[in-house]
């Protein structure tokens, strides 16, 4: 079906050109409308499909070229035919337009240029360089859809005139095209002069210098990502935007300042390596790193700042004891399981440089408030494939449909699917599983009736108001430019009415819903923790999901879908030690029901306390309070860095005399005489 239109196109020009060297002009007619219709489509709702052709170099103007060129055979033909030379004038018409259209593509390159600031921000006044809007996308983005719209007169004109044998009609189409294609450049053109483009980029970097100057950040996270990785950077906005001091969002990505969620935070985006080197001399102490990346050793290179690996969830996985987490000064992990697996896995993460946060996100889930009275209601959450291939990674390629097989026989069951966002991306197999599954529950709801709630009435103005509030954050389609002139200084207590609005959409959310019926949950509301509070049982996979999930205290299951025995999976995997272990087969599944349904049957109860703490840490001080001590306590270290070399430097140049250190750092007199510290992660590197 994908390739229904590319089919459509190919054959159409194909019965144009037959319909040209005939002539048959209904057949150049049908032919032609044909083809347009399916440019249409294609750039509608199949982008990945055109970005595949234009790769083969039959882009759309290709295309359009060829039609345009037909069109005017089929017209020189019919003109030999009738002793006619009046067609010929035409061409020159469309070569006019084609200039045109170039020329405008070119304007359109030299304004987007413009426009690319080497620095872009969120939430900061940034008025001061001469932003303004937009010019209309279809003018500055997207040169084939512009193509095919200020063309269609003349083909329509074209085509009139083979139906018709007057040239007229051909003549005006084409000059509303030209027309169309000279309005747009000018339009392009008014951009140019120095006085209507945005600040240059130096004038852009010494505003920035000086904003940094003013606002002095303390602390930050910086992040850096592919376009479905921005949910591990969003988990953290609350707990970051709760530190004490001025915190900082850095991201590198220019798509990626739609997609973080909505805070009261200022927000930049620094591209190039060359302008992030600028935070050197900012007073950031600090950096939180959600997830590694590629360009996360870039700003490592920054001495004054010190680093510490947040992580975006823990698990039994590999990757939550990545040797990368070595580069960073600090590594910042729930409870004493990670230090645990930190140093059995013995990647050079030294135990002194592992600080114990819990997980700040996890302090608002429910609690644990006994077995369900009516309904179990069940979430299923599989995690995806991963890059490596291990069948143990997911559950839905070899469990996932016995899994929910067995829980759609129980009458007594509500289902909650919620798949990783990722499933399928690598392996077609867990895709194709993924669909099926959802199938199943489609035909479990089919099968029976259900009451419809009143909710949906309510519902329907909660996510009116929650798209209004999220719309300018959100917003993809939007001119970068435009987009920080939109998004200027932050409205005080704009991410709290967000949160509130967030709040009682999901409460709305779940009355709204037909009772008992099971819900495939795919988009980012619900939210997973939101699920968590709405689930009596969790089913999922070796993820942090699973760690998560153990902040409610209720029971959950992990199927073992790996080569290990359920001896060996319990030893070798602490966040399962707790877990019902369900096999490929599902077999497990009844017994873990009647364990929620029946407390005397909980066996696991008081192992589900244990491994809490295990993996969260204790529940008091709160986790939001561990997580600012420790910041605190990470920007005091960089402090005293700082004024230690910053004493190192007066003491090369003879004369100067050793300053006083700043409040709450060492004595930089006294730590001239001492001997040098031992330092960790970046700074030993």
């Amino acid at each position: 079906m994908k390739l229904a239109a590319l089919a459509v196109i190919a054959v159409s020009l194909a019965a144009q050109v037959i319909g040209a060297l005939l002539p048959d002009v209904p057949l150049l007619i049908c032919s032609t409308a044909a083809g347009l219709a399916a440019e249409g489509v294609l750039h509608k709702w199949q982008k990945g499909v055109l970005n595949a052709v234009a790769k083969t170099r039959a882009d759309v103007t290709v295309r359009q070229l060829l039609r345009d060129f037909v069109l005017v055979i089929a017209l020189l033909s019919l003109a030999n035919q009738r002793q006619e030379s009046a067609y010929v004038s035409l061409v020159y018409g469309l070569l006019i337009f084609y200039g045109l259209h170039f020329a405008g593509h070119a304007a359109a390159i030299f304004v987007r240029r413009t426009r690319t600031l080497p620095v872009l921000t969120r939430n900061i006044d940034a008025s001061a360089l001469r932003l303004s809007s937009a010019p209309p996308a279809l003018l500055t983005r997207h040169p084939g859809t512009r193509l095919l719209l200020f063309q269609l007169p003349a083909t329509a004109g074209l085509l009139l005139t083979a139906a018709t044998e007057s040239p007229r009609f051909a003549a005006w189409g084409i000059g509303v095209s030209v027309g169309l294609a000279a309005l747009a450049l000018a339009g392009l053109l008014v951009r140019l002069p120095k006085s209507r483009r945005p600040a240059s980029d130096q004038e852009v970097l010494d505003w920035f210098e000086a904003w940094l100057a003013e606002y002095r950040p303390t602390f930050g996270m910086y992040f850096s990502g592919g376009t479905t990785s921005a949910y591990q950077a969003n988990m953290w906005l609350e707990p970051l935007a709760a530190i004490e001091g001025r915190p900082l969002i850095v991201l590198r990505e220019r798509f990626m300042l739609q997609k973080i969620g909505a805070t009261d935070i200022p927000i930049v985006c620094i591209p190039k390596v060359a302008d992030l080197m600028r935070l050197e001399h900012s007073t950031l102490k600090v950096l939180l790193h959600p997830a590694n990346s590629g360009k996360t050793s870039q700003v490592l290179r920054i001495p004054t700042i010190k680093h510490a690996f947040i992580n975006h969830g823990e698990s039994d996985k590999l990757s939550s004891c990545n040797p990368y987490a070595k580069a960073y000064d600090e590594v910042w992990v729930a409870g004493p399981a990670a230090r645990e697996r930190y140093a059995l896995a013995d990647v050079g993460v030294e135990d002194r440089d592992i600080v114990e946060v819990g997980r700040p996100q996890l302090d608002a889930i429910r609690p644990y408030a006994g077995p369900p009275a009516g309904l179990t209601t069940v979430l299923y959450a599989p995690t995806w494939e991963g890059w490596d291939g291990n069948p143990g990674n997911t559950s839905v390629i070899l469990a996932g449909e016995n899994i929910v097989r067995e829980l759609l026989a129980d009458p007594g069951v509500r289902l909650l699917y919620k798949p990783h966002p990722m499933t399928g991306s690598v392996d077609p197999r867990a895709g194709a599983a993924n669909e099926r599954i959802q199938q199943m529950i489609r035909a479990a709801n089919r099968a029976v009736e259900r009451p419809q709630t009143a909710g949906s009435a309510e519902l329907a103005p909660l996510t009116q108001k929650l798209t209004e509030l999220t719309s300018e954050t959100f917003s993809s389609g939007a001119d970068p430019v435009e987009r920080m002139l939109r998004q200027g200084e932050p409205e005080p207590g704009r991410a709290a009415a967000v949160a509130a609005a967030e709040q009682e959409w999901h409460a709305a959310y779940w009355r709204s819903l037909p009772a008992a019926e099971h819900q495939i949950i795919t988009g980012t509301r619900p939210s997973l923790y939101s699920c968590f509070d709405e689930a009596d049982v969790l089913i999922s996979d070796v993820s942090s999901v699973v760690s998560d999930f153990l902040a409610s205290g209720k029971p959950y299951a992990v199927a073992n879908t790996s080569d290990m025995s359920e001896e060996a999976f319990r030893a070798s995997l602490p966040t399962v030690r707790a877990a019902t272990i369900l096999s490929p087969d599902a077999a497990g599944v009844p017994a873990l029901l009647a364990a929620v349904r029946n407390p005397e049957l909980d066996e696991l109860a008081e192992a589900r306390a244990d491994l809490k703490a295990h993996l969260l840490g204790p529940s008091t001080p709160p986790s939001s309070v561990r997580f600012n001590e420790a910041a605190q306590a990470l920007c005091a270290t960089a402090d005293k860095q700082r004024a230690r070399r910053e004493a190192r430097l007066l003491s090369e140049i003879p004369g100067q005399r050793t300053p006083a250190a700043p409040a709450g750092t060492a004595d930089a007199g006294d730590v001239l005489t001492a001997p040098e510290p031992a330092v960790s992660g970046a700074d030993r590197a």
